[in-house]
C-alpha cells in the first residue's frame, strides 16, 4: 500500500478493540448529556459500553428522528455540543434536514479517501459537488486541503465552461457524482479538448462497474466512497478496489432493518453507523442503507472492517442524480395537484446516467404543471407520464428504483 493517512488505518485487532474501548464510552456519554438523546441515552451507564455487543443494546436513531427533533429544538434537534453560531457553516438538505460543518482540521474526515486514492500535494481537483446549501462541495474542499491539494471550487452543471477551466487550470482530478465526469469528456470531445485529468473521487450514487471500466479505458483511475451530509466518511476505496474501507473515525454496524440488531458477517442489512465527531456525536445512526460485511482486510494493508459498498436502500428513500428523493416529498407532490390521485416516482438508468419518470395517476393532469412542481418539489428534473385512473399498481410503491447494481 501507499503510506498510510495515519498510524490507525494499521493497527492491530487487539489496538482496536482497547482503543474502542477507551473512545466508545467517552462519545455514549458526550452524547447522553445532549436535549436530542435524553429520551433515549438519558439511563445509559455510558461507562459500560465499552464493545461493539454493548453498542448494539442502545436505541437506533433515524433520519425521521432527525427531522422530528429539528422541528422540536431548531435547527440541530440538541444533538450537537456546539450551539448553530459556533460552526463555522451551517446547511439544509432536502428533508428539510439541517447539519453543521467546520472549517479546517478535515472535520469530514474525506481526506483519507483523497490519500487512499492518490490524490496529494500537486494535484488540482475540480470540485464539481454542490456548494449551495448541501455539504458536499466543501466536504471535498476540505479534504483537498487535508491531502495538500488545490480545488477549482467548480460546483454543479455549465458543462462547457467546466470543460474549459479543467483545461485551462490544469485540472488533474476530478471530485463529484459518478456519471458527471462523463457529462464532461464527452463534451471535451465535442470541444475538441483533451483535458488532464487522471483520477476520480465519486460518491453521491452508485458507480456501475462498465462506467468505471470507461473511465479505466480513458486511463483515469475512478475510487469511490460512502459518505453522508450528517457522518462525513462512512467507508471507502483503496487502490486494491476490494470492498470499501470503513473510516477510523466511526463504527460501522449492519443490522436487521427496522431492528437494530446485528446480522451475521456477510448478509445483507441496514447501515447503521456510531460517530465520534465531539462536535456532532451521532449514535448508532441508521443511514437507510444496505449493505454487508466482507470478511478478512483488505489486501491494501489497511486493516479496518470492509463493507461491500452500497447495495441499494432499506426503505422506499432513493438517490436519483446524486439527491436523496423520499417518501414525503412524493406525497407533497400529490397534494399541489388535486386532479392527482396517485404518484410514482422511478429511477432508472440510460447510458450511464440516472434518470427519473414521475408516473401520475388522475383525470385532466396538466403534465407540464407537474413537472414544475417535481422541479421545485424534488429538486431535479425529469419525465412525466399521466396513465388512467386505476393504472398505477397498488402496491404501496410510491419509489420505485429499476437500477441493477451489479
Amino acid at each position: 500500500m501507499r503510506d498510510p493517512y495515519d498510524a490507525r488505518e494499521i493497527r492491530s485487532p487487539e489496538a482496536r478493540a482497547n482503543d474502542l474501548r477507551r473512545d466508545l464510552p467517552e462519545a455514549v456519554a458526550r452524547a447522553a448529556l445532549l436535549d436530542g438523546y435524553r429520551e433515549t441515552l438519558g439511563g445509559i451507564a455510558a461507562a459500560g459500553v465499552t464493545t461493539r455487543e454493548a453498542l448494539a443494546a442502545l436505541p437506533v436513531l433515524r433520519k425521521s428522528d432527525l427531522m422530528r427533533l429539528q422541528a422540536k429544538e431548531p435547527p440541530f434537534g440538541g444533538l450537537t455540543t456546539r450551539a448553530a453560531s459556533d460552526f463555522d457553516h451551517v446547511f439544509q438538505s432536502p428533508g428539510p434536514i439541517h447539519e453543521p460543518g467546520r472549517r479546517g482540521g478535515d472535520w469530514w474526515r474525506l481526506g483519507r479517501f483523497l490519500h487512499a486514492s492518490g490524490v496529494g500535494r500537486g494535484d488540482i481537483v475540480q470540485n464539481c459537488f454542490g456548494y449551495h446549501l448541501t455539504p458536499a462541495g466543501h466536504m471535498f474542499e476540505s479534504a483537498a486541503e487535508a491531502v495538500g491539494a488545490t480545488v477549482i471550487a467548480a460546483g454543479t452543471g455549465q458543462t462547457e465552461l467546466q470543460v474549459q477551466a479543467a483545461a485551462a487550470l490544469g485540472a488533474t482530478v476530478y471530485a463529484g457524482t459518478p456519471d458527471y465526469l462523463k457529462v464532461i469528456l464527452e463534451k471535451a470531445d465535442e470541444m475538441g479538448v483533451t483535458l488532464g485529468i487522471r483520477r476520480a473521487g465519486v460518491s453521491g450514487g452508485a458507480l456501475f462497474p462498465s462506467l468505471r471500466q470507461w473511465y479505466a479505458d480513458r486511463g483515469i483511475a475512478c475510487t469511490q466512497c460512502y459518505a453522508t451530509a450528517d457522518l462525513g466518511l462512512v467507508a471507502y476505496e483503496s487502490e486494491a478496489m476490494e470492498g470499501m474501507i470503513v473510516d477510523e473515525g466511526v463504527i460501522v454496524e449492519i443490522v436487521t432493518p427496522g431492528t437494530g440488531d446485528p446480522v451475521p458477517d456477510g448478509e445483507v442489512g441496514e447501515v447503521v453507523v456510531t460517530s465520534f465527531n465531539p462536535d456532532y456525536p451521532l449514535i448508532r445512526f441508521a443511514t437507510g442503507d444496505l449493505s454487508a460485511v466482507l470478511p478478512g482486510v483488505s489486501p491494501c494493508g489497511r486493516t479496518n472492517m470492509r463493507i461491500k459498498g452500497w447495495m441499494g436502500r432499506a426503505d422506499q428513500t432513493t438517490k436519483i442524480k446524486g439527491m436523496f428523493v423520499r417518501p414525503e416529498q412524493v406525497a407533497a407532490l400529490v397534494a399541489r395537484h388535486p386532479e392527482v390521485a396517485r404518484a410514482r416516482v422511478v429511477a432508472g438508468r440510460a447510458d450511464e446516467a440516472d434518470t427519473l419518470r414521475v408516473r401520475v395517476e388522475g383525470e385532466g393532469v396538466d403534465a407540464a404543471a407537474v413537472a414544475a412542481s417535481v422541479r421545485e418539489v424534488l429538486k431535479l428534473s425529469g419525465e412525466v407520464e399521466v396513465v388512467a385512473p386505476g393504472g398505477l399498481p397498488r402496491d404501496g410503491v410510491v419509489i420505485e428504483d429499476t437500477r441493477t447494481y451489479e
